[in-house]
């Protein structure tokens, strides 16, 4: 019976090193994506940034050959729109890459929250059914114990 529960038991550690290993696993997975996508975000805001820098000094070389303030303003007004309409666009479009990382870096984890569910009830159901098994060896114990103890008493009352 003992080396029934010693099997039991290491069965259970081998499956608790395995959960802990394939975790380990899906971490460092969720992490090399971590770092491939910051790579991507820091080029993408590296370029926003280079082409930000080239549409001002663009603007500003404009407005340093005008000769009218209706143009001046023009030209400033051009800038502002195509500004704003540049932030928005790259607003959308760092989202997505923060909004891909974030699907990116939970995929390695899929399953792994059930399996983990799966184990425990696995480990809950063993634990009751060795509980019930220590139950009956128990009350056998006790029957046994009381039957002699009777079969004692008998032949205590007998012998006198």
């Amino acid at each position: 019976m003992n080396q029934n529960i010693s099997q039991q038991v290491e069965k259970q550690a081998e499956a608790a090193q395995k959960f802990g290993k394939d975790g380990m696993d899906a971490m460092l997975r969720s992490f090399g994506t971590l770092s491939k996508a910051s790579q991507a975000i820091a080029v993408e805001a590296t370029d926003f940034a280079k082409q930000s820098f080239e549409h001002g000094t663009a603007t500003l070389e404009k407005l340093a050959g005008v000769r009218s303030l209706d143009k001046a303003v023009e030209i400033q007004t051009e800038y502002m729109k195509a500004s704003y309409e540049r932030a928005v666009a790259q607003s959308q479009k760092m989202s997505e890459l923060y909004q891909n990382l974030a699907k990116e870096m939970a995929k390695p984890f899929e399953g792994f929250v059930s399996q983990a569910q799966q184990q425990a009830a696995k480990f809950q159901d063993q634990a009751f059914k060795a509980q019930g098994r220590a139950f009956e060896q128990a009350k056998d114990g006790m029957n046994k114990a009381q039957d002699e103890a009777g079969k004692a008493f008998d032949a205590a009352r007998d012998a006198a």
